[in-house]
């Protein structure tokens, strides 16, 4: 499953692959053309025969968009991929851009000539997205054009076949509630809101709602599918039979009716007909699904994806699903830890470290009869000024030995039948300065001031992420990149709406999974990140308090390295909680290892430390 990625596009291709996309604006009648990150499905996540932005340009982070003009290219990324885009780029060709504060509806009016005309993909930008850019082009008395098809298809001749990943059923027993009682209660709300329909492109949507899961793109098991659910009770998924065998399909045919993807424009026409009032999620629906339901006469209702919410705030049974795997993570955590710390430093290289963490995945879950399914994302593997790179993913080409004398930083995660992990360690290598160990404490006690918040019904992930900052902000430091973010039930590991960041607006409820993530990074010279995973609680009393508060529970059980705290540094409350989080990771843990070297290892990683 690991893989050193080598991109699809390298420097010396980007001149030639550029030029070619310029050659095309003639008769397509554009000054310049976007290439998002994303693809049809708007996922975060995309099959290979979408990979166009790495394709053009090389960079193969998350996020990011690239403008192409006749004159320049430029590549807008956010804070944490400003050093991948330097080193996967050729800079002869392409600029860098800031996703944040001038994403290309802020850079057009800046920088565009008068009259600019702008090319698009309709099928890879949002609705919200085209409301954007039409507005920043009116400032320039510009135009925005919607191309009949993507010109770098053309261009892109080897381009890989589409993905027909198998589907398989979630049982009730991980799923907790059943499809059929899902979709009642998505069309009782759309007849209340006298809504004609809705439509659910988001697959992660459409996999939790159907209960299925699927294997379409890396690291997240949904299928690539959409969805037409109806305020009459009837649904359509539209979803390739080449991926469903005949005990899914039998399932399927007891709740939908199974349509092939090419049919949806139809239907989608069909039912806007006689003005037909259909939901869609603006953020999250390609604008040419929109432009469908309106030339059909239709008129599109924009509102919140009806899975979304339901889907962030989790039932028991994936509650409970997601503690078992995050304890077999912890275990097999352990067993990885144990190995590289008994290894001799200078022996293992970034790449042997990955590698080694997902065979140990895989072993704990063989043992457990609990298969590992996937990594939920590229392993983030990192040593020295690697780990100051905060999304760095290694290849062949920058793979090296990790060192004595620096910090590895190494960020994970696993899909399981039964939950999606995500887990952030940064070990020293021997002895390492006082200085990293003064900063990977005020790391940690950031993360444990989100561990140990109370919070009442009501507030934001924007409200409680200055709490994960402000031991660093005293110091004079900062990271650039969210201190959580929403995570699925053997899902997406990166799932909205809810978040913990400077911008998170989105009320934090019980159920919802979050990740607690606070890092530093110098560049050049070292990285620093803790991350668990918590959940939110239901309301509970406070002694001699006036209100029920909310708080977290923690998921993720491993080791945090003693070796590197600053014990001087924690407050009273902040030690205890360390320790007491190393008492329940050995008790949690222990009887799921039965390595007697191992054991000892952990006996000793969860020892107490003392003022």
């Amino acid at each position: 499953m690991f893989q050193s990625f080598d991109v699809t596009s390298t420097p010396q291709f980007g001149r030639e692959r550029v030029a070619g996309l310029r050659v095309a604006f003639g008769d397509l009648g554009i000054d310049g053309f976007l290439v998002p990150r994303a693809d049809e499905y708007q996922g975060e996540y995309v099959p290979k025969c979408s990979e166009r932005l790495a394709w053009l340009t090389g960079f193969t982070g998350s996020a990011g968009v690239a403008l192409i003009t006749h004159s320049q290219a430029v590549v807008f990324v956010d804070g944490r991929y400003v050093t991948q885009l330097s080193e996967q780029v050729d800079r002869a060709v392409f600029t860098g851009g800031d996703l944040v504060n001038e994403p290309p509806h802020v850079w057009l009016p800046r920088h565009a000539k008068k009259g600019f005309r702008l090319g698009i993909d309709p099928w890879l930008h949002t609705g919200a997205e085209v409301r954007r850019l039409e507005k920043a082009l009116a400032e320039i008395d510009g135009t925005l054009v919607f191309l009949p098809h993507n010109p770098l298809d053309k261009l892109w001749t080897d381009r890989p076949a589409e993905p027909l990943g198998g589907v398989i059923i979630q049982d009730i027993g991980q799923a907790g509630v059943l499809a059929r009682d899902k979709l009642a209660t998505i069309a009782a709300n759309l007849k209340e809101k006298n809504l004609k329909a809705v439509l659910i492109t988001d697959p992660s949507s459409v996999a939790w709602i159907f209960n299925i899961r699927g294997s379409d793109v890396p690291h997240t098991p949904h299928p690539l599918a959409r969805a037409i659910i109806y305020a009459a009770g009837e649904a359509e998924l539209f979803l390739d039979k080449r991926k469903t065998k005949v005990e899914a399909e039998a399932y399927l045919a007891q709740i939908c009716k199974q349509l092939p993807p090419s049919e949806l424009a139809r239907r989608l026409a069909a039912t806007a007909a006689n003005a037909g009032r259909i939901l869609v999620d603006p953020d999250l629906a390609s604008y040419a699904l929109t432009d469908i339901i309106r030339r059909g006469g239709g008129e599109v209702v924009e509102g919140n994806d009806p899975a979304k919410l339901p889907r962030a705030c989790k039932n028991a049974a994936e509650i409970n699903g997601s503690a078992a795997a995050h304890l077999q993570d912890g275990a097999a955590m352990v067993e990885f830890l144990y190995w590289l710390e008994t290894s001799k430093p200078g022996t293992v290289t970034e790449i042997a470290a990955a590698e080694r963490l997902e065979a140990c995945r895989a072993r704990v879950g063989e043992s457990m009869q609990n298969p590992l399914k996937d990594i939920s994302f590229d392993t983030i593997s990192g040593a020295g000024e690697h780990a100051a790179i905060m999304h760095y993913r290694v290849t062949t080409a920058s793979d090296r030995l990790i060192q004595a004398g620096e910090l590895f930083l190494i960020d994970s995660g696993a899909q399981y039948i039964n939950g999606t992990t995500d887990i952030t360690r940064t070990v020293g290598v021997g002895a390492v300065s006082e200085e990293q160990k003064r900063l990977f404490t005020l790391v940690l006690k950031g993360m444990i001031a989100i561990s140990t918040a109370r919070f009442p019904k009501g507030t934001r992930g924007c409200d409680l992420d200055p709490l994960a900052r402000i031991a660093l902000w005293k110091a004079g430091v900062d990271f650039a990149h969210g201190t959580g973010h929403g995570v699925g039930s053997y899902l997406s590991v990166h799932e909205g709406p809810q978040r913990i960041a400077r911008l998170a607006v989105q009320e934090l409820l019980p159920g919802m999974i979050l990740s607690n993530e606070p890092g530093y990074y110098r560049p050049g010279h070292f990285g620093i990140r803790i991350e668990n995973l918590i959940y939110i609680r239901d309301p509970e009393g406070i002694d001699g308090g006036d209100m029920p508060m909310l708080g977290f529970e923690t998921l993720t059980f491993c080791p945090i390295d003693r070796s590197l705290v600053l014990v001087e540094l924690l407050t009273h409350e902040e030690l205890h909680w360390l320790n007491e989080y190393h008492v329940r990771t050995r008790e949690a843990l222990m009887p799921l290892i039965h390595d007697h070297d191992i054991r000892a290892w952990l006996e000793n990683a969860t020892l107490a430390l003392n003022h």
